[in-house]
């Protein structure tokens, strides 16, 4: 007999020796009277063996049948074989109607060898940090590089952004390698479906952060354009720190692997097109309500242009006289500017767009340029409602010029290295 058997024999000898009420034996017990006269009676008649369950040994009616069994084993083995009992479960269910729970599914695959059961971790080391109250306060990012293509396609790396209160995926984008490209692009998406976090909480990567002794307060391309944006950009010390997006990206290396390989997607493009309805069924299944209704986003303030400035890599040039500079071994010259006195030894800022463009902003102010050819000099400086009027008096001045030749025996003609023999 089971201990909750026994309890109930004790609770039924007290009511067979008057000791104890058929009320109060049905209110211990959590039955009505009614069953507690039949527990009474099948004592009577079978002793304390009557205490025992009727169904012990006999196949339960909601058992699943060996046959169903077998056919989920065997779609697990041929199409689902290093799948998880989790995802296994979830694939069975939505592409086989298979009704069958999460841990019936992982005993069978127990019993079956096909999955091995996971320790249990030891005592937490680093105890989790609570959540954000409101959603869109701090937003978690990293990068995941992986072979998430399997043998299909290169390794590339899965930028993640997640965030804190929720749990939420809030972008995804597959890239070659973890960039400060990658990373603003990302950000562009972003701030364009949701608008402006809070914060973002990074490590302390080169990208994020300039990890100089002696450059510690000189901020790079990303940290320049969050501040830009008025967004508090956060640096964790450990990886435990910013665990949230870690875990996040483990569950991804298992499941969005899986995902690709069954979809048969095998390219940036084609996995960037997926990420959206796959995020949807991703937050629909592990993200949690926040603490507080509130959304914190903020509206992004800068237009489009503003922003595709924002987001790019800025440089900064001293200009020439002929207001010229130069980037990446080109020159450039600023145009319709007049004589550009003012603009004569001014520091500039470039804007170096992904798309291979340029904008040169002074003051905030874009200005026109164009590309000079190799070997090509600066055009000198004029204003260009002035070029006829400056050719004009060229001609004028050049054709009142009166032609004069010095004469023969002019000094400028004598040699003083032959002077003339002195007279006899």
């Amino acid at each position: 007999m089971s201990h909750g058997e026994i309890d109930r024999l004790a609770i039924v000898q007290a009511l067979e020796g008057g000791r104890l009420k058929q009320v109060d034996a049905a209110w211990q017990l959590s039955l009505s009277i009614r069953q507690v006269k039949r527990l009474l009676r099948r004592y009577r008649e079978q002793g304390p063996g009557g205490m025992a369950s009727r169904h012990r040994g006999q196949r339960p009616n909601n058992a699943l049948s060996p046959a169903l069994r077998e056919h989920a084993l065997q779609l697990v083995r041929t199409q689902y074989a290093d799948f998880g009992p989790t995802l296994a479960q979830e694939k069975l269910s939505e592409a086989h109607g298979l009704r069958v729970s999460r841990e019936t599914l992982r005993q069978w695959l127990i019993a079956a060898g096909l999955w091995a059961p996971k320790r249990q971790p030891g005592r937490r080391k680093h105890p989790r940090r609570p959540r954000r109250p409101c959603y869109g306060e701090l937003i978690q990012i990293d990068g995941s590089p992986h072979d998430w293509f399997e043998e299909r396609g290169a390794r590339c790396t899965l930028i993640v952004f997640i965030d804190d209160a929720t749990g939420a995926l809030m972008a995804l984008r597959l890239v070659p390698a973890e960039t400060t490209q990658a990373y603003m692009e990302t950000l562009g998406d972003y701030l364009r479906q949701h608008g402006r976090p809070v914060a973002l909480y990074s490590d302390r990567h080169g990208i994020f952060r300039n990890n100089l002794p002696d450059q510690a307060d000189v901020l790079t391309q990303f940290g320049r354009a969050v501040r830009t944006l008025d967004i508090q950009p956060i640096h964790a010390h450990t990886p435990q720190a910013k665990g949230r997006v870690e875990r996040a990206n483990q569950t991804l290396q298992d499941r969005l692997v899986k995902e690709l390989r069954l979809r048969g997607i095998s390219d940036l493009e084609a996995a960037n097109a997926f990420f959206g309805s796959y995020r949807e069924d991703f937050n629909r299944r592990f993200a949690v309500p926040p603490q507080q209704p509130e959304n914190t986003h903020r509206p992004v303030l800068h237009r489009a242009d503003e922003l595709h400035q924002i987001l790019s890599i800025h440089h900064r040039r001293k200009l020439t006289k002929d207001l010229a500079f130069r980037l990446d071994n080109t020159h450039y010259q600023l145009q319709g500017q007049g004589r550009g006195y003012r603009l004569r030894g001014q520091q500039i800022t470039i804007c170096a767009h992904f798309d291979h463009t340029l904008t040169v902003l002074d003051a905030g102010r874009s200005l026109p340029y164009r590309v000079l050819q190799v070997g090509e000099s600066p055009a000198p400086m004029t204003d260009d409602k002035a070029v006829h009027q400056h050719v004009d008096a060229a001609k004028v001045q050049q054709g009142t010029r009166k032609a004069w030749r010095p004469p023969a025996d002019h000094p400028w003609k004598k040699n003083p290295f032959n002077p003339p023999s002195p007279p006899a």
